[in-house]
């Protein structure tokens, strides 16, 4: 386990603890849009404690090419946390929050649903603790890689 989430892990166990309902949900979040919000604030509403799980700058650039990420993993993360509906924020190395989730063993994880129906290795890991997969709609129009482009554009 990645040291640095040592203190996550302990707040995740107290809330266990107290029998506390632990949500998580990862990805990029390269540039913060409405459609994060409103996917962030769906996923917190299942639960009690909301852990976000951002990919490193390293594993962006290795899922999204060389020009990404826009923002640094530190800048994602102070921005992440700073929204209400997210209670703590862990950064990953690897392209998959496998190591984060294993250490975490949330009951409910969050994805969007545009992974509904494809084989990832979140669903079997999770369901090995009893916890759940939850699928998120999407708000029709937000992307970061459209923004990018639309960007680029003008």
């Amino acid at each position: 386990m990645d040291p640095r989430w040592h203190p996550v892990v302990e707040l995740v166990e107290k809330a266990r603890a107290q029998g506390k309902k632990i949500v998580t949900t990862n990805g990029c979040f390269d540039i913060l849009h409405r459609g994060h919000v409103t996917y962030l604030e769906e996923s917190k509403k299942l639960g009690d404690l909301l852990i976000v799980g951002i990919n490193a700058d390293a594993s962006v650039r290795a899922i999204k090419g060389p020009s990404r990420p826009i923002n640094n993993e530190e800048d994602r993360a102070i921005v992440l946390k700073a929204l209400s509906s997210v209670d703590e924020v862990c950064i990953f190395f690897e392209e998959t929050p496998v190591d984060l989730l294993t250490a975490l063993k949330p009951d409910i994880h969050v994805k969007g649903a545009d992974w509904r129906g494809k084989n990832i290795p979140e669903e079997s890991l999770v369901k090995q603790w009893g916890g759940t997969i939850h699928y998120a709609d999407f708000v029709t129009g937000y992307s970061s890689s459209k923004i990018i482009e639309a960007s680029k554009k003008s």
